[in-house]
């Protein structure tokens, strides 16, 4: 089972290109974020041809979240509870059996700014609501662009940017708690040296130079992430695709992680793995830090 986090910066203008990526690398379980759409202009019909169904939180113009998956996918949860006004960030959905939630945490802007209270405020219910789900659920997969980055490992600058939005103790507090519920970080569980870096800035060459922020997370319940079998974040689909060179890419990278057995059937097929495993990370860490945010 191929399982993938990937903030899309806009579905409706990268829907060649997403699409590109399901026909493509053929995933089981996709958490979408940023879709900048409302739920009436998803591709929904093209994902169908694909043999997809997905669970979508829309909002135009701005977040949006989805849970695309080859299985009977319900919405279970639309939107974190008491935090409507941050917009459409979250959304759960069971897919056979298995919790799914795709989030999209607010950005925070600067630590000066009233949008980092915002952001924490947010994070706190999240822990709150993941709480009730650990405790209701089985099979629980949290996924998707956490805006912030778990420990110096997942940032090319620690030390440039220590106490800077997305370094903070107060956003790795946060992310703590939310690992203390009982979930693991499977990048971090499988690859604990590699950067894994998954979004960098679309100015400066950082994408060559590896200037780059692990900031889009795969979690999972541990009765999943220990049939982990490998992680990757799919460089390849953070370059322009060939046959659509017209369309920019995303500014993150595609996340997966590949788990043995999973639902019944039609998860599990043979996945397409070309170029992934050689462009997995790239180049190392750079000295001088970026000085535009993550979405």
């Amino acid at each position: 089972m191929r399982i993938v986090t990937w903030n899309v910066n806009s579905i409706k203008a990268r829907a060649d290109y997403v699409l590109d990526y399901f026909a493509t690398r053929a995933p089981d379980i996709v958490c979408l974020q940023e879709l900048k759409v409302p739920d009436d202009d998803f591709p929904f019909d093209r994902l169908s041809d694909l043999g997809y169904e997905a669970a979508v939180h829309g909002q135009r113009q701005w977040n949006g979240v989805a849970v695309v998956a080859r299985n009977p996918t319900t919405i279970t949860q639309e939107g974190l509870p008491g935090c409507g006004d941050a917009g459409a960030r979250l959304v759960t959905a069971d897919v056979s059996g298995v919790s799914v939630t795709s989030v999209y945490v607010p950005n925070g802007k600067t630590v000066e700014h009233d949008d980092f209270a915002l952001k924490l405020r947010w994070l706190d219910a999240l822990i709150e609501y993941l709480a009730g789900v650990r405790a209701d659920a089985g099979p629980m997969i949290v996924a998707g662009d956490f805006n912030l980055c778990p420990a110096d490992v997942d940032s090319y600058h620690p030390d440039a940017a220590s106490g800077a939005i997305f370094h903070t103790a107060a956003e790795r507090d946060r992310y703590r708690r939310i690992v203390e519920l009982g979930l693991v970080d499977i990048y971090r569980a499988v690859a604990p040296n590699d950067p894994g870096y998954s979004w960098w800035d679309y100015r400066g060459g950082s994408f060559h130079k590896g200037m780059g922020l692990r900031i889009d997370l795969l979690l999972a319940t541990p009765d999943l992430a220990q049939s982990v079998t490998s992680v990757a974040v799919d460089r390849t689909f953070r370059k322009k695709r060939p046959a659509i060179p017209d369309v920019k890419p995303s500014d993150h990278a595609p996340v997966e992680a590949m788990i043995r057995g999973g639902p019944s059937p039609p998860f599990g097929h043979p996945p397409d793995r070309r170029s992934l495993a050689v462009d997995m990370l790239g180049p190392g860490r750079a000295s001088r830090p970026s000085r535009v945010q993550p979405g």
